[in-house]
C-alpha cells in the first residue's frame, strides 16, 4: 500500500476535526474522498502533507512514517499537493511558476521512466507552452488550476493530493480538469481527490471514502457507492 492512515486523530484548537480516521490509496488508484462541507476532508489532506499536525494516529507513505513531518519533508518523500487556493504566483510567468515546482532534495524514483520535465508539461498542457511569458494573475481561473497541478508535477509526486480542484469553474472547465485528472491517474500517479462534484468525482475515482461528521461513514468502490441510494442520501444529499 502506498499511503495508510491509520487513526488519525487532528485538531484546531479544542475542536476535534478528524477522529480515528483510518484510509488508504494504493499505488497507482484514484480514490475520492467525499463529504458535505465541513466534515474533515481538507484537514485530512492537510493532516497528510503536514500543514496540520495530528496529535494521535499515524501517516505511513511507502513504508516509512511521515506523521507530523514539516510540509517540505513530506513533498520531498513523493507527496505532491494541489491546495484548494490554487496560489499560484501571481506575478511570475507559467514558466516560472512550473520551476517552482522542482523540489531540490527532492530523490526521484529511478524507476520512472518518464519524468516530469518542463517539455513533458507542455505535451500534456500545450496551452502553457504557448504562453510561458504570460503572469499567472492574468489566466482564466481554469488555466490557475491547471497551472497549479503541473507545478505540482514538476515535483515527481508518486502521489498527489487534489483540494476542490473543479470548484468555483464554468462546466468546460470542469471537464478538462477531469481530463487531466485521468490523465495523470494513467502516467502512474496515484490520488486522493477531495471533491464536491459527485458527477465528476466518481468519473475518475475507482474507490471512495465517504466522510461523515470528523470521520469515515462508507468506504467501497464506485460500483457500490452508486447502488446504495440510502449511504448517498444520507452522506452527500443536502
Amino acid at each position: 500500500m502506498l499511503l495508510e492512515i491509520n487513526n488519525l486523530n487532528s485538531y484546531y484548537g479544542s475542536s476535534h476535526v478528524l477522529q480515528n480516521m483510518s484510509l488508504n490509496v494504493d499505488q497507482g488508484e484514484v480514490v475520492a474522498l467525499l463529504g458535505r462541507n465541513g466534515m474533515g476532508k481538507s484537514t485530512t489532506l492537510k493532516s497528510i502533507i503536514g500543514l496540520v499536525k495530528p496529535r494521535s494516529g499515524r501517516v505511513v507513505f511507502d513504508g516509512r512514517e511521515i506523521t507530523g513531518l514539516r510540509p517540505y519533508k513530506v513533498a520531498r518523500a513523493g507527496i505532491g499537493y494541489v491546495p484548494e487556493e490554487r496560489r499560484i504566483f501571481p506575478t511570475l510567468s507559467v514558466l516560472e511558476n512550473l520551476k517552482m515546482g522542482i523540489k531540490k532534495g527532492r530523490q526521484v524514483d529511478t524507476s520512472m521512466s518518464n519524468p516530469w520535465t518542463i517539455e513533458r508539461i507542455f505535451d500534456y498542457f500545450p496551452f502553457m507552452g504557448d504562453r510561458v511569458a504570460q503572469k499567472g494573475a492574468t489566466l482564466s481561473g481554469g488555466e490557475q488550476q491547471m497551472l497549479t497541478i503541473a507545478r505540482t508535477l514538476m515535483g515527481n509526486p508518486r502521489l498527489i493530493l487534489v483540494d476542490e480542484p473543479t470548484e468555483g469553474l464554468a462546466p468546460l472547465m470542469v471537464k478538462k480538469i477531469s481530463e487531466v485528472l485521468r490523465m495523470i491517474s494513467q502516467a502512474g500517479i496515484s490520488i486522493l481527490l477531495v471533491e464536491h462534484n459527485l458527477k465528476e468525482a466518481l468519473s475518475v475515482a475507482g474507490r471512495v471514502y465517504l466522510m461523515g461528521k470528523a470521520h469515515i461513514a462508507f468506504s467501497g468502490t464506485v460500483e457500490e457507492l452508486e447502488a446504495d441510494a440510502e449511504i448517498k442520501a444520507k452522506y452527500l444529499e443536502v
